[in-house]
């Protein structure tokens, strides 16, 4: 993250805090509790704080019906960006369980620090995550990144590689049954179903990418790596790590020489980011655009309702672009 970004999350830590001494007070005040202030939920449920959509997802479908999720970014909203309200720092407070991905969203990072939730579930720590840059290699590239823009920074974006996302599930789902036992067997069940879902979306990449006309794809922003990693592939992306950084002049010159070499039919863009850079470079170099989507949020510019629609969408259009024969 930029400096701007970790400057702005201290400022809204430090602002938050005061807000949480100031809202629990009134709450001890008027006679309910921090919980109730927060949601009026009594309902017995566990309650659980997810940071982003990705996190919210497995929470919900894990926990079912005992659980009850809420999300700090709203759908539509850029999670790398997020800022936390006096509200929302209430609500993470009374929370029974919180699940993030640190060093994704340096706020929320924060706020989860100086919580006492009980339950703390960092998303980072149940997988391996790895250093990606603008140029992030599979079995067909060379791995050097030592040029990239952002080439020392640890890639968050785990949950577009299904294997990666599925070890994360398994340790939400150990964590929701060590804070709720009594519903220990559901949440097994739960996850067998999902563990299910995520080898067939993992046969489905395997299969539909095995056999390409190039093995090449360009994105405007650096969210791929684990995928393409994953299934053999090269993810050359315009910006890094972050979404919405400039490229170099070097850059655009460099990735429009590349496109031609490689055969890229395809300048890839996301939904929550302007597309004024991707089609500015697939212009110049007479190429297509089209949507990959990082699924950080679902909104009705997705193409489907859930995680594992938009990974097909994604799978779809991956196959497109590449001439999967």
């Amino acid at each position: 993250m930029n400096v701007r970004r970790r400057l702005a999350a201290s400022r809204i830590s430090t602002a938050g805090s005061a807000a949480l001494a100031t809202a629990v007070g009134l709450g001890a005040l008027t006679g309910c509790s921090a919980s109730t202030a927060a949601d009026g939920k009594s309902d017995g449920k566990l309650d659980i704080v997810a940071s982003f959509y990705p996190l919210q997802y497995l929470a919900e479908q894990i926990g079912g019906t005992h659980v009850h999720v809420t999300t700090l970014t709203q759908p539509g909203q850029e999670p790398h960006d997020l800022e936390i309200s006096v509200r929302q720092t209430v609500q993470l407070e009374s929370a029974d369980a919180v699940v993030y991905l640190r060093n994704l969203q340096p706020a929320v990072d924060d706020a989860v620090a100086q919580s006492e939730v009980k339950t703390k579930i960092d998303a980072a720590s149940l997988t391996t995550l790895e250093k990606h840059g603008t140029e992030v290699g599979g079995h067909a590239a060379s791995h050097d990144t030592s040029k990239s823009e952002e080439s020392g920074a640890a890639d968050p974006h785990i949950w577009l590689d299904p294997v990666k996302y599925r070890e994360v599930a398994e340790g939400v789902a150990k964590a929701l049954k060590k804070a709720d036992p009594k519903h220990a067997a559901d949440y097994d069940k739960n996850m067998a179903a999902l563990r299910k879902k995520f080898a067939g979306l993992d046969a489905q990449y395997k299969t539909g990418l095995a056999d390409t006309r190039t093995k090449v794809f360009i994105t405007t922003h650096a969210a791929f790596g684990y995928l393409a990693e994953r299934y053999g592939l090269t993810e050359e992306a315009i910006n890094g790590l972050d979404p919405e950084s400039e490229p170099s002049a070097n850059r655009v010159k460099d990735l429009e020489k590349m496109a031609k070499a490689d055969g890229v039919s395809t300048v890839f863009y996301e939904t929550l980011v302007s597309d004024k850079t991707a089609k500015t470079i697939a212009g110049d170099a007479n190429l297509k655009t089209d949507v990959l989507d990082p699924i950080e949020g679902i909104t009705g510019k997705s193409r489907g309702s859930d995680y594992f629609q938009v990974m097909e969408s994604n799978l779809k259009a991956l196959r497109t672009a590449l001439g999967a024969k």
